[in-house]
């Protein structure tokens, strides 16, 4: 792939995302910068640590959940708390904010990760406190953003530890890449 046509699809998703509206509260427009910040930030580390292969994985993960996402909301019309619209379900914020929090974690260690999901998570928090979304849009939103992270992006070096669960249990699974 191309890397000057990533950057600037990149670029060109990334603006094309509002950042705030009319009436948006402060916690809203935190809500609504965090959601471009985060996914942001994981591209930037990739470009930060010249990882072309995780520059690629990125593409593909946040390519993958904005697909993902729009296509739910297209395909189920879920009135909105605040009756404002019909495209509730998942919530795009929380997708989008997950997307980049669980890259960072998965390509670059819980270092990274563990602040992002924070702030991922104040992004899911704010949708359901402002009426935006009921938590099963916002839980929606975080699994698919994180899904995609986890399918397309693989440890960049050192011991990745990741949480398992199944239906026999759950648990950690130690990895390293040589």
């Amino acid at each position: 792939m191309n890397k000057h046509f990533c950057h600037l699809a990149t670029a060109t998703l990334l603006s094309l995302l509002p950042l705030q509206n009319a009436t948006a509260n402060t916690e809203d427009t935190a809500a609504d910068v965090l959601r471009v910040a985060l996914p942001a930030a994981a591209w930037g580390m990739t470009q930060y640590f010249a990882d072309d292969e995780g520059s690629t994985q990125f593409y593909y993960s946040f390519a993958s959940t904005i697909a993902a996402t729009y296509a739910l909301k297209t395909a189920i019309h879920k009135n909105r708390p605040d009756g404002s619209d019909d495209d509730a379900f998942p919530s795009g914020h929380t997708s989008m904010a997950f997307q980049g929090a669980a890259f960072m974690q998965r390509r670059y260690g819980w270092k990274y990760g563990a602040p992002a999901y924070a702030l991922a998570t104040y992004v899911g928090y704010s949708r359901v406190n402002n009426d935006h979304h009921d938590t099963s849009d916002v839980l929606a939103g975080a699994l698919i953003g994180i899904a995609a992270s986890y399918w397309f992006a693989e440890p960049f070096y050192g011991v990745q530890i990741t949480p398992t669960a199944g239906l026999n249990g759950v648990g950690l699974q130690l990895s390293k890449h040589w």
